[in-house]
């Protein structure tokens, strides 16, 4: 095919041409002026100058051209830099007070919440149950979504144990906090359940949720319809609380998500029925329904133990 071969080069030397303008004027304007310095005879002076003009002309639309270009990137690369660090500005550090300030503010008026974390001891002794009380003031539903570690995984304990030993030193905690151990971590994701059952049994408007994790976590995660914060178990090293419309609260939205998607759902509609004051034989009763028995070594003792820790647990970062 010549003609259209043929046609296809001169349509690609007119965009060329179009693309480089300036520097096509440039060059043919130099040519013209050399061409008339050699046949100087033949040309007048103002003929000469005004073609010098135009060479000069074809150079400053270049240069212009040239510039517009770059200041063209450098906004492009500029509005990239300035998002990034709007983004960056949404998550903000917190330390000490500023958590326990940021998670109540969290509470006042959220309808939902989600967590992720080892054992949730922190989430029944405050979270669960003034989210609860906030809910009857406010008259309104309450959703909440609770991951933590599967009690009735051997090894998910004792690794959340050793990972919880090794933050804390492998010293004993003094007055009536405890080393971590696979049967503690065992005892405080049981106690998470039963305070989770006793609370829907006693609230109609309480959604609530609870999956059971066989991989360990080393972050807690909270998160609300106002913001996410992340915290470690120990409130002194930094955190994080990002505000909702930011993209790291939306990746993190669908991570968790996806984490209790891999977890085991446990069916709280088939819980026993919790008195006030739940016994042991009903706290037995009610892990048996869930398909969640506790192993025949633990004790009344122990099981009167998981009961205290569900429903009159303390706040573990009290002053």
């Amino acid at each position: 095919m010549p003609g259209r071969s043929s046609a296809h080069r001169i349509e690609a030397a007119v965009a060329w041409v179009i693309r480089h303008f300036d520097g096509v004027v440039a060059i043919s304007g130099a040519m013209v002026v050399g061409l008339m310095d050699i046949f100087s005879d033949a040309v007048s002076d103002n003929v000469t100058s005004g073609a010098t003009l135009l060479v000069l002309a074809a150079l400053v639309f270049g240069s212009l051209t040239e510039r517009r270009r770059r200041v063209a990137d450098i906004r492009e690369a500029t509005t990239g830099t300035q998002k990034a660090l709007e983004d960056l500005a949404m998550v903000r550090s917190l330390s000490g007070t500023e958590v326990r300030r940021a998670l109540d503010e969290a509470r006042q008026n959220t309808d939902r919440w989600v967590f992720k974390g080892g054992t949730g001891t922190y989430l029944r002794a405050v979270t669960l149950p003034e989210c609860v009380r906030k809910a009857q003031e406010q008259r309104r539903s309450l959703t909440m979504k609770i991951d933590i570690v599967n009690p009735s995984d051997a090894r998910a304990c004792e690794a959340y144990a050793r990972f919880r030993r090794t933050f804390d030193g492998g010293q004993a905690d003094t007055g009536q906090r405890r080393t971590w151990s696979a049967e503690r971590t065992r005892q405080e994701s049981y106690a998470t359940v039963l305070a989770a059952c006793w609370h829907k049994q006693r609230l109609d408007v309480l959604e609530i949720d609870v999956h059971l994790s066989s991989v360990v976590p080393t972050l807690r995660f909270d998160l609300t319809d106002s913001c996410l914060i992340i915290t470690q178990d120990d409130l002194r090293r930094v955190n994080l609380l990002v505000d909702r419309g930011r993209p790291l609260y939306d990746y993190y939205l669908t991570e968790l998500h996806q984490a209790r998607e891999q977890a085991v759902a446990l069916d709280l509609h088939r819980a026993a029925p919790l008195s006030d004051e739940p016994t042991v034989d009903e706290a037995r009763q009610l892990f048996e329904r869930l398909d969640l028995a506790l192993p025949s070594t633990v004790t009344d003792t122990e099981v009167g133990e998981i009961i205290e820790k569900a429903l009159h647990a303390e706040n573990p970062y009290r002053n």
